[in-house]
C-alpha cells in the first residue's frame, strides 16, 4: 500500500512538473514559430495558425541579420554584462565583508541605507544617474552602460549574509598565524564566499541582459546600444513586422543560451546556494 501510494504521489509530482515546464517553454517555442511565419499568419487570431501554413520562412533570420548589426549589439551587451559583473562582485564582496566582520562607527546606519536602496524602485535613480553620466561625458559609451551596476545593494546584502555564515574560527586561526586583514579577506574568507559570488554574477548578468530603460536613455545611437534596446526600436508606430522581430529576438537570446549551457553547473549551484543563504 505504501509503495502504491508513493508511486501515485511521484506520478502526480512529475506530472505537475511536466505541465509547468511546458507552460514555461511555450512562449519560447511560440517565438521561434512566429519567426518563420509571414506577418499575416503571425497576426492571425486563428488558433490553427500555430505552425506556418505554407512554408517555413527561414529567410526572416537572414533579413534581420542583414538589416541590423548584431555583432555590435552583441559586443555592447557582453561588455556591459562583463563589467557589471566585475564591478558588482568587487564592490559587494568588499562591502559585505566590512559589514559582516569589521567594527566601525555608523555600521548599522550605513547598512540600513543599503537596505533602503533595495526597497526603492530603481526608476527613481535614473535622473540623477543620467545627470552624473552626462557630466562625466559617458553618454553613448560602455562606461555609461555600466554605471548603474558599479555597486549592488542586493550583492552587498548577499555577500554580508554569506560572510556571516562562515565560521569565525578560521579567521581567528589565520590572525594567530600572522595574517593581516587583507590576507584574511583575500586568502581565507573570499574563497569561502565563492558560491555567493557566483550567484551574484548570475543575477547581475540576467538583470543586465534584460535591462531596457537605461540603455535606451543613455545610448541613443545604433552603434552603442544593447540587444534589448535594439529590439525595442524595431517596433513600428503604426505597424510591426512580428516575424522579423521574433527572428531578432531568437538571435538575441543565443548568447545567453550558449553561456547557460557552458556554465550550467555553476548556474544551478550558485542559485541553489543563494536560496539557502537568503
Amino acid at each position: 500500500m505504501k509503495s502504491s501510494s508513493r508511486s501515485t504521489t511521484n506520478c502526480l509530482f512529475y506530472g505537475v512538473l511536466i505541465v509547468m515546464a511546458f507552460i514555461m517553454i511555450l512562449p519560447f517555442v511560440w517565438m521561434i514559430l512566429t519567426a518563420v511565419k509571414t506577418n499575416q499568419e503571425a497576426i492571425s487570431v486563428d488558433p490553427f495558425y500555430f505552425f506556418p501554413q505554407t512554408k517555413w520562412h527561414w529567410e526572416n533570420f537572414v533579413t534581420v541579420w542583414k538589416s541590423y548589426n548584431f555583432l555590435i549589439l552583441y559586443k555592447n551587451t557582453l561588455l556591459m554584462i562583463f563589467f557589471r559583473i566585475l564591478c558588482a562582485c568587487l564592490t559587494a564582496t568588499l562591502a559585505g565583508y566590512a559589514f559582516a566582520r569589521l567594527k566601525f562607527p555608523g555600521k548599522n546606519i550605513l547598512f540600513a541605507l543599503v537596505l533602503i536602496q533595495m526597497m526603492i524602485p530603481s526608476q527613481i535613480f535614473i535622473i540623477p544617474q543620467y545627470i552624473m553620466v552626462s557630466k562625466l561625458g559617458w553618454l553613448n559609451t560602455t562606461p555609461g552602460l555600466v554605471f548603474p551596476g558599479i555597486v549592488s545593494a542586493f550583492g552587498t546584502y548577499l555577500l554580508k549574509t554569506s560572510f556571516e555564515n562562515q565560521p569565525k574560527a578560521l579567521e581567528e586561526a589565520a590572525s594567530i598565524d600572522g595574517c593581516n586583514i587583507g590576507q584574511r579577506f583575500l586568502f581565507i574568507m573570499m574563497p569561502l564566499a565563492k558560491s555567493a559570488m557566483v550567484a551574484l554574477g548570475i543575477f547581475t548578468a540576467l538583470f543586465a541582459f534584460k535591462d531596457l530603460m537605461w540603455p535606451m536613455i543613455v545610448c541613443t545611437t545604433s552603434t552603442t546600444t544593447t540587444l534589448s534596446a535594439g529590439l525595442a526600436k524595431m517596433q513600428g508606430q503604426y505597424e510591426t513586422d512580428y516575424p522579423t522581430m521574433m527572428a531578432a529576438a531568437v538571435i538575441a537570446v543565443i548568447p545567453m543560451i550558449v553561456i547557460y549551457i557552458i556554465f550550467q553547473k555553476h548556474f544551478v549551484k550558485g542559485i541553489a546556494s543563494s536560496g539557502l543563504k537568503l
